[in-house]
């Protein structure tokens, strides 16, 4: 999507410093709408700068469009990346599997599973998504490949499938509540032993 990078990175006229005031109020609007109820088709500037008591033109001068602006306020939902120490492959991977669908700021709960149907019905919300996730995805894809040059999991570990190994019940879990048995406090712990056991280079 040719819009789905945020303009705050593009130049703005000299004597017109950007409002942090504003941007914040935006990205809020625009994560209460979700959580309200709105779904992302739906979702219209005139509707997010009505909530924030801001003009399109002020939403316009900072994304180049709406998926723009979902991208910067989605990305604030998930919250920053966990950051491996880089001292144990089982620790780092702890680390990253808790933070699969792990997200401090309540309204996630209410906005995240909706996104699902968006996603498999436009081809741009799948975009959007994938923007979303691939940064945290590759921090994964780093720590098993430095497994793997280290010697601590097989040279012939399938690294993708791994992560989806990794990844589905931490989602399915957090996201569905699938099962009232399993505890959240320890699970990652519990998934990422019974993938290395596994993948452990032997």
């Amino acid at each position: 999507m040719s819009d789905m990078r945020s303009t705050a990175d593009a130049p703005r006229s000299p004597g017109r410093p950007r409002s942090l005031r504003a941007d914040e109020a935006i990205i809020e609007a625009t994560l209460d709408l979700l959580a309200e109820g709105s779904n992302v088709e739906a979702l219209s500037i005139e509707a997010i700068a009505s909530r924030a008591g801001v003009g399109k033109a002020t939403i316009y001068r900072r994304w180049a469009g709406k998926d723009a602006l979902l991208l910067d306020a989605l990305r604030r939902l998930k919250g920053v990346l966990p950051q491996p120490a880089g001292h144990s492959i089982r620790d780092d991977l702890i680390l990253l599997v808790g933070a699969i669908g792990k997200n401090v700021d309540p309204r996630a709960e209410k906005i995240m599973p909706c996104l699902v149907p968006a996603v498999n019905r436009s081809t741009d919300q799948y975009q959007l998504y994938q923007n979303i996730i691939a940064p945290r995805r590759q921090l994964m894809r780093e720590v098993l490949r430095r497994g793997v040059d280290e010697g601590v999991l097989r040279a012939d570990v399938d690294i993708e499938v791994t992560m989806a190994l990794l990844t589905g019940p931490m989602l399915i879990q957090r996201v569905l509540q699938w099962s009232p048995d399993l505890n959240d406090v320890d699970l990652p712990e519990r998934v990422v032993d019974a993938v290395l056991e596994g993948i452990r280079a032997r």
